[in-house]
Formats: structure tokens, sequence, C-alpha cells
């Protein structure tokens, strides 16, 4: 849940909480910056100037308010960072949009790495208003990237690790383009892989069996639509989800199709999948080439299926990385450290190996 708007006595602390007042702060060293409105002023600090201060751990800077007064202070190249930052921030919340603490920590996230987009492009591009009133847009450039490329494309390969949006912005853009009359029906499907783990025959019928294996998929459809709108929809035939293995044989009209967890195919299934592509239908590949299921040695269609059409410019694959990660903050820097690990483990795996001299004699 955002956090409420706060009140003039949360947003604006005691005075041990800010900035000496302007007289005592170097004008030299400390950047000044004055909002007009003052509700604005609270919005931007946030409550208990959770805002501010996710400026100040990206950025490196120390943010002190009084008022409807913003001081900056830091290195200068970190300053004018943040005074950026401010002003976007600012424009932002007076084009409507509300920034909330995950707003503002994703906006200075992509200021700390030099990636001063556009934000109100970004934040205000609205893929769809799910039933809780609640705007899906993406949140980052290479999430905006992908977006854009599922509009222009008829078939589009998302990659990259858990929590970048790869599933929910395609299932997102695919309920939109329901709505709007383009597609008559989506179609959902991903192979039916354990993660890892052997759960032995399921128990029920055929539904039941494989409902496990597509639970992400209906998450994110009970997420957009109303509960009564959605079964209606999948009992139509409107909304399908079904295993991978259920494509074969079939031609798909005016469909929007996404394949989650397609790092889980093999190239077979890949082609197969592929070539169910009918008139008016698109498709969305999603994956995450870093975790592989299938058994033994057996190749992933994913894998393989970017050096076969890497060159065929109409099939664009967008890569999202660790810096893209929506979920809880911890979970990108576990992505990160994940992959540090990894890439440490390949060096001390391709490092020589040196033989030692034994003495002799």
């Amino acid at each position: 849940m955002e956090d409420p708007i706060p009140t003039p006595a949360e947003s604006l602390p005691e005075t041990s909480e800010v900035a000496p007042p302007e007289s005592q702060v170097p004008e030299s060293d400390a950047v000044r910056i004055v909002v007009d409105d003052l509700h604005r002023m609270r919005e931007l600090c946030g409550e208990r100037r959770r805002n501010l201060k996710a400026i100040e751990r990206q950025l490196d800077v120390k943010v002190a308010s009084r008022g409807n007064t913003l001081w900056i202070q830091g290195p200068p190249a970190q300053q004018a960072l943040a005074e950026a930052l401010v002003f976007a921030l600012i424009a932002l919340s007076e084009a409507g949009c509300t920034l909330t603490r995950e707003e503002v920590h994703r906006a200075a996230s992509l200021y700390a790495r030099g990636e001063k987009t556009d934000l109100k492009a970004l934040f205000q591009d609205t893929i769809l208003v799910t039933a809780r009133r609640r705007a899906i847009t993406p949140r980052s450039p290479n999430q905006k990237l992908y977006v854009d490329a599922i509009r222009s494309h008829d078939v589009v390969f998302g990659i990259g690790p858990a929590g970048t949006g790869k599933t929910y912005l395609a299932v997102a853009m695919a309920v939109a383009a329901l709505n709007a009359g383009e597609v008559r029906r989506i179609i959902l499907c991903r192979p039916a892989v354990e993660a890892g783990e052997k759960l032995g025959f399921l128990p029920g019928d055929l539904a039941e069996k494989v409902n496990p294996y597509l639970r992400p998929l209906y998450d994110a459809l009970h997420d957009m639509l109303a509960p009564g709108k959605c079964g209606r929809l999948m009992e139509q035939g409107t909304i399908e989800i079904a295993p991978l293995a259920f494509m074969r044989g079939r031609t798909l009209d005016k469909a929007f199709i996404i394949l989650d967890e397609a790092q889980n195919t093999t190239p077979e299934q890949m082609k197969m999948f592929l070539t169910r592509l009918g008139n008016g239908s698109r498709a969305v590949v999603t994956g995450d080439v870093t975790q592989v299921d299938l058994p033994g040695s057996q190749a992933s269609g994913l894998k393989t299926v970017r050096r076969i059409l890497g060159r065929v410019h109409e099939i664009p694959f967008v890569q999202l990385t660790h810096s893209d990660v929506l979920r809880h903050p911890l979970v990108q820097r576990i992505v990160e450290a994940y992959e540090q690990h990894s890439a440490e483990a390949d060096a001390k795996r391709d490092r020589p190996r040196v033989r030692p001299v034994e003495n002799g004699g």
C-alpha cells in the first residue's frame, strides 16, 4: 500500500531533524531550492522525510528541509544530480503523478546510474488501469523499451532476472490489447517443468494438475481484472491458460500469446510455439536464462533461439537487468549478489591451473 500524503507535522519535523535556517547554510556549499506549493513540498519530502532519505542514499548527498525550502549539500557532481532530480520530481508532481516512496526511489536510482531519463514520459505511460484503479506503467528505461517493443512488433522476447516485470507487463499489455479490441483472446502458457523439485503425481483432474505451474499467470490476471470478470472471460475462452504441450497443432489467429518461463523449453518446443502464430496475432516470450530447470544437460530453447533469430530485425530481444527489479528492495541486492558470485565462480573456473614444481633429489 502506498504511503498516505503526510500531514504538515509529519513532513516538517522538529528543528533538531532539519537543516539550520538559511542564514546558517553556506551558500558556496549548498544548493537552495524553493518549492512554491507547500502541499507539493510535503509530497516531495514524504512521510518522515522518507523520500528525501532515498535521494540522500542513492546520490550520496545531504538534503535538509524547512518550510518550503530545500538545501542540497555534497560533492559538486552529486549535488548537481540531486538538484536535477528534485526539479524533475516537482515537474512530475505538477503533471499529476503522486510521488510515492517507490517512485522517488526508482527515480533516484536512475539518476544515480546517470540515466537522466524523462520521468514524465516514463512514469505516465499508462498501460492499463486495474480494477483497483491502480495505473500500471513501466518503471525503468528498459521496461519502457520492452513495452514499446511489444507495441510495435508482433514477436518480442523479454529476458531478465526475477522481479523485472517481464511477465507482469506482458500480461498488462495483453489485457490492454483485449480491452481495445486489437485481439479477440489472450492465451497464456508455460512449460510444466518443476523448479528443482520432484513433486510426484499431483491429485485432481488435468486442470488441477497443471494449475500450480500456471499460478503466477493467474496471479497477474487477478491483480488486473475484477474477480468476476476474470472468471467469465476464462469460462468463455477469451482468456485461456494452458501448458505449452497443449499448443502443438494449433494455429492462433487474432490472439495475444504469452510464453512464460521460456528458459524451460527445449529448442523443439520453442520452434513449435513460434510457429503457432496466426494472422493478427502477437506473441511475447519471457524467461530468465540463469534459472533453467530442464533435466540433465538438455539445451534451453531460450538460449538457442537468440542465436537463431538474433539477426531477424523484426524480432527484438529486450534484455532486463537487476537494475529493473521492482520487488522488495532487497530482491535487487540479492540478484546482484548472485550475479557477482556467478561471475567470480566463472573466473575461478577459467583460471589456468599451475602444477607445483617438485624439488628433485
